[in-house]
């Protein structure tokens, strides 16, 4: 898995999706969903090929993190969260995925 290599949000997302990460999942309690393909993913289902964070530049709370996904049934796409004290509440198993 990477780490950050750039220095925008909108930089990351522009680039992942010329790579072809062109899904927009959101983060459930227990899974991730894209709701273009009507997709409901179980962590054992997708694989977290890239991690970018990003902090606020005014202020430090306004951190996110962008995932850059790829599932076993080959939808790729990215997942934009916070991170710190506004990241979503999520089960273990999901936690373990993401933070891994």
């Amino acid at each position: 898995m990477k780490d950050s290599r750039y220095t925008t949000l909108t930089g990351a997302l522009n680039d992942l999706k010329k790579r072809g990460y062109t899904e927009d999942f959101n983060l459930k309690e227990n899974c991730i969903v894209c709701a273009g393909k009507s997709l409901e993913l179980q962590p054992e289902e997708f694989y977290i090929d890239e991690v970018h964070r990003f902090e606020g530049m005014s202020n430090p709370d306004d951190n996110s993190v962008i995932y850059a996904i790829s599932s076993s049934s080959g939808v790729k796409g990215v997942l934009v969260d916070a991170y710190g004290p506004y990241a979503e509440a999520i089960t273990p198993e999901m936690a373990r995925k993401l933070r891994a």
